[in-house]
């Protein structure tokens, strides 16, 4: 067993030592070449862009939002009134008019070219259509002090997403 080993580690020493006499090209195995120090690339400034589709939100909120906000005034005058049907469509404008804020965020933002702005603006667009499907929010006021206590708690909530962008 021993000549067999001896033998292994004579042929493995004249492999070696042929390898080094010989004219093949020897390719170093070892550490890989220390990467380029290249100064990373300036960020892109968004600024211009930002502003533009800041302004754009700006009308969806007053729009949208306006519309939701009469949706929602005459949905208490119908509750305070008792006239459930008229309650009930109003609710049901009220929604639309979320979803349709919703839908006008996601246009809106879609185009940006900051893509931490598109995505801020998918995730706030979310948030209003969640809100017009499930209808939680709006079917908590009943009266004006209702809406008084819910109201900038759950815009905050609608908006923040992309408020850091548009603040």
């Amino acid at each position: 067993m021993r000549p067999a080993i001896l033998a292994v580690l004579a042929g493995g020493i004249l492999l070696t030592g042929a390898a080094c006499e010989s004219d093949a090209q020897v390719y170093n195995a070892g550490a890989a070449p220390a990467p380029s120090v290249t100064p990373s690339a300036t960020p892109t400034d968004y600024t211009a862009d930002t502003a533009l589709v800041c302004g754009k939100l700006d009308k969806v909120f007053t729009g949208e939002l306006n519309d939701f906000g009469a949706a929602i005034g005459k949905m208490i005058a119908y509750k305070e009134a008792k006239q459930a049907e008229n309650a009930d469509k109003a609710e049901k404008s009220a929604a639309a008019e979320l979803q349709s804020a919703g839908a006008q965020i996601r246009k809106e933002t879609s185009a940006a070219q900051n893509p931490e702005l598109q995505q801020a603006g998918e995730t706030s667009a979310v948030k209003f259509e969640t809100s017009a499907k499930d209808r939680k929010f709006i079917k908590k006021i009943k009266t004006t002090a209702d809406l008084d206590k819910n109201l900038k708690p759950q815009l905050a909530e609608w908006l923040s997403p992309v408020a850091g962008y548009c603040g």
